[in-house]
């Protein structure tokens, strides 16, 4: 804020001074300003500047006590999200892990590779269960001791600015209210000021001559003289205007034009019979710039098109469901094991969650409970 009051005062003092003069001569360039505004500027620089040095040390407190603090705080939560995200990448694990051995618990009949899978669903649901309820149980106790932490915190840092802010905006007021440069009257407020400031100024800029001119556009034909339809002064004769005495009507002769005019469009395309003459009838032909006479006869006929290739579509990616998920939320994907979902958008972490289409039916579902390919 400081600094943007220096460079405004910068800006005021070029603005009140004005250059006259030949810019390629130096000896006739010379200030013609408010001498009183731009010595005003330069005083109102040299206490804002002032300002400045003399907050320096309350700024550079804000940022170590407060800023800092706070920064380092983030970085805390940082890592909370990240182990609140791991607890759901365990939460799906435990999911997966839970509906294979449902799947297997529910089968009739099992073989001795049945039993040694079921087995080992047995041993990944509880592996599972134990990972999971870690960093639940973790987050369940630890979140809200982090919360009551974050309050007793953030309470004293809150009011530690609150003051900091206050001093900085005291000093500001006090500095500004002894203001003493004479130029700028401080004792009335801002829009009465400016209209004594401002003065007769309004008045003297009327009385100049320059501000009361005005160019007003006339017709041509009160200015020059007059021009015809086709843009041409009256008058002025060209080469295929008529000479002046001659009678209306009659052409002038020029070495283009003869006396017999040219038949007509039709007369040229009809027979003495009053039919219709074909192209080769007339005897039209080409320029010799393209070397081929007019002639729609004896033209191959071109080649037929290629055929169009059978598959111009890109085959959808699909992935098969090796366990079953039940949809817990709207928007998800249900499926069943064995089931071939299209892929609508995935990312390359299987841990994340993609978006497919099943039965025309699409949403989001867990990526480690599927396989690329069908």
């Amino acid at each position: 804020m400081l600094s943007t009051q220096i460079g405004f005062s910068q800006t005021i003092a070029e603005i009140y001074k004005p250059i006259s003069g030949v810019m390629s001569d130096s000896e006739t360039m010379k200030i013609e300003g408010n001498l009183e505004g731009i010595k005003a500027c330069e005083q109102y620089q040299q206490v804002v500047e002032e300002l400045k040095a003399s907050l320096a040390p309350e700024l550079e407190m804000i940022e170590t006590r407060i800023i800092r603090p706070a920064d380092e705080l983030m970085e805390v939560i940082k890592l909370i999200r990240k182990t609140a995200i791991k607890r759901d990448h365990k939460q799906l694990d435990y999911d997966r892990h839970r509906a294979t051995l449902k799947k297997l618990q529910e089968k009739k009949e099992k073989t001795l590779k049945d039993e040694k899978a079921l087995y080992t669903a047995e041993n990944n649901v509880e592996l599972a269960t134990q990972e999971f309820n870690t960093y639940n149980d973790l987050l369940k106790t630890e979140l809200p001791r982090l919360f009551e932490l974050e309050r007793e915190f953030i309470r004293p840092l809150f009011q530690s600015f609150y003051y900091m802010q206050l001093n900085v905006f005291y000093t500001l007021h006090e500095r500004m209210q002894s203001l003493n440069i004479p130029y700028f009257d401080l004792s009335n407020d801002i829009e009465t000021a400016f209209q004594k400031k401002r003065g007769g100024v309004k008045e003297q800029a009327e009385e100049l001559t320059i501000v009361h001119f005005k160019t007003t556009g006339q017709k041509a034909s009160r200015i020059g003289t007059k021009l015809n339809k086709y843009g041409k002064k009256e008058g002025e004769v060209t080469k295929l205007d008529p000479e002046p005495g001659a009678k209306p009507g009659i052409r002038r002769k020029t070495l283009e034009s003869s006396d017999t005019p040219p038949p007509t469009y039709q007369a040229a395309m009809t027979s003495p019979d009053n039919k219709l003459l074909t192209p080769g009838q007339l005897n039209i032909g080409r320029s010799n710039s393209t070397g081929a006479a007019f002639s729609t006869a004896g033209k191959p006929k071109p080649p037929p098109p290629k055929p169009k290739p059978k598959n111009l579509t890109v085959q959808a990616e699909k992935a098969t469901a090796m366990y079953d998920f039940e949809a817990q939320v709207e928007g998800d994907l249900g499926f069943k094991a064995g089931d071939v979902i299209e892929i609508v958008q995935r990312t390359g972490n299987e841990n994340e969650w993609w978006t497919g289409k099943l039965r025309g039916v699409a949403g989001q579902f867990p990526g480690n409970y599927v396989k690329l390919g069908s």
